[in-house]
């Protein structure tokens, strides 16, 4: 063993193999160094374990392999053929192209970011989006945050720290990574007060659970990522906002995903829109910039000027304020609704409009081009009907009929992770009833040639 660990070779004699050096041309000296100090750790445990040692050229491999790991972006495009459309875990809402550019306009020059063109002198952030977004809403007033759960923490801080807030029962909610209604509320310093009961929750009981002297808040959080059925009553936001302004206090909707569209047109349940909570006479309103919106991840607040004015005040304000790239994604996605191009604009748009017909027209290319392939003609291979979910804590339990390929193999959990390790465009499946399916709904027009390649690669790999 002792004799094996003296013939690993030291740093500086491999930073002089060719392999090696060629990448000091292209890397900083550490980044090269930490590469091979890895591999040589790596390298003598596993003598001392008492596996055979590597021969030099296999240790030369392995750093370079280790130093092109360590400087690849490890934030990266995907294909996304699972048919979720807002996935969360592939980065929610695709930016349309109008937002792009827009971004790339923002962030390649300097701005009228905050100031003033007409009087030469300091203005603000907001008005890049804000204006939009009350006419698009009808409020009188609106702010923009980084996401939804600051938008919340935000308008309860400012407006309810120190007084009871009451909600429904059924709207204790838990949004996405453990974050819980309660325990915002608790960060906020504003106090919870349970109103009714888990399914049936009446005005009644809020008026019987106000307390003149502590009552700061009436809240209600829509359901945006779950349902209750059966056995079931709540009040509308028409008879808390009348109740809220007959006590004096605010009424807050926390909307969740938000929409400035109704999705009842495309085959899906209602879901209630930003203008219908202003119309509704709720004060505040919270919603998502990067789900039904379709835009970048931003909190939007929204309402009655005097609220949003205690909103802008606030010094919790600027640790919650977004860039200007995020302002220029969000206006530009605000102008296609203001335009009326949004359902043509708008990737979460035209994938929730996507016609089934049209997406088995794809799904059937994918299975040609794979089936021109000799060493794949006899490989399991079909169109089948499946259904899309919009997904990102909107629509509940709502799906889209889509056609999707199925690829039906011994392993399937091997054939999604080769397709997961690719180099070039990770392609992320769906995996059903022990098959892998492929759903064009979720997969960009551009993106065919992409996947259908990968797919090719892998597939020829696997045998």
């Amino acid at each position: 063993m002792q004799a094996q660990l003296r013939k690993l070779p030291s740093v500086d004699k491999l930073l002089k193999v060719d392999e090696i050096t060629a990448f000091t041309k292209i890397h900083s000296h550490q980044v090269v160094v930490d590469a091979i100090r890895s591999e040589l750790d790596s390298a003598r445990q596993q003598i001392i374990a008492g596996q055979p040692a590597l021969s030099a050229a296999d240790l030369i491999r392995a750093v370079t392999v280790r130093i092109v790991a360590n400087t690849r972006p490890t934030l990266q495009p995907v294909i996304n053929a699972t048919g979720v459309i807002i996935h969360t875990n592939l980065g929610r809402a695709l930016l349309s192209d109008r937002a792009q550019k827009a971004m790339i306009r923002a962030a390649s020059a300097y701005s009228n970011l905050e100031y003033n063109l007409e009087v030469g002198a300091r203005g603000s952030r907001y008005i890049h989006a804000a204006d939009l977004l009350c006419r698009l809403s009808g409020a009188e007033a609106a702010v923009v945050v980084n996401n939804n759960a600051g938008a919340v923490v935000l308008a309860l801080t400012a407006l309810a720290k120190g007084s009871e807030v009451l909600l429904s029962r059924s709207q204790l909610v838990e949004i996405g990574g453990g974050f819980r209604i309660p325990d915002i509320m608790a960060q906020s310093g504003a106090t919870l007060v349970e109103v009714g009961t888990t399914n049936r929750t009446y005005t009644r009981d809020f008026e019987q659970a106000f307390d003149p002297d502590q009552t700061g808040m009436i809240l209600s959080v829509h359901h945006s990522n779950y349902q209750i059925t059966g056995f079931t009553a709540q009040p509308t936001l028409a008879e808390l906002a009348e109740l809220a302004h007959r006590y004096n206090i605010p009424f807050m909707e926390d909307l969740g995903s938000g929409t400035l569209v109704d999705t009842a047109p495309f085959d899906l349940a209602h879901e209630p829109t930003m203008q219908e909570s202003v119309a509704a006479g709720v004060d505040l309103i919270t919603a998502s910039g990067d789900k039904l919106l379709g835009g970048p991840q931003a909190g939007l607040i929204f309402g009655k000027k005097h609220l949003v004015d205690k909103l802008k005040k606030h010094p919790l304000i600027r640790a919650l304020r977004v860039d200007k790239t995020t302002l220029a994604a969000l206006q530009a996605t605000l102008l296609a609704y203001l335009e009326n191009k949004a359902i043509d604009e708008i990737p979460v748009w035209r994938m929730i409009s996507a016609r089934p017909n049209a997406l088995a027209r794809r799904a059937r290319k994918w299975l040609a081009s794979l089936r021109s392939v000799p060493q794949l003609a006899d490989l399991p291979l079909q169109v089948v009907d499946s259904v899309s979910a919009v997904g990102g804590g909107s629509l509940p339990g709502q799906t889209l009929p889509t056609k999707a390929l199925v690829i039906s193999v011994d392993s399937v959990d091997a054939l999604a992770e080769k397709l997961r390790y690719l180099d070039d465009t990770p392609v992320v499946a769906r995996i059903e009833d022990n098959r892998l399916l492929l759903d064009p709904r979720t997969v960009l027009p551009e993106q065919d040639k992409t996947l259908v390649a990968a797919l090719k690669k892998v597939l020829a790999e696997t045998g």
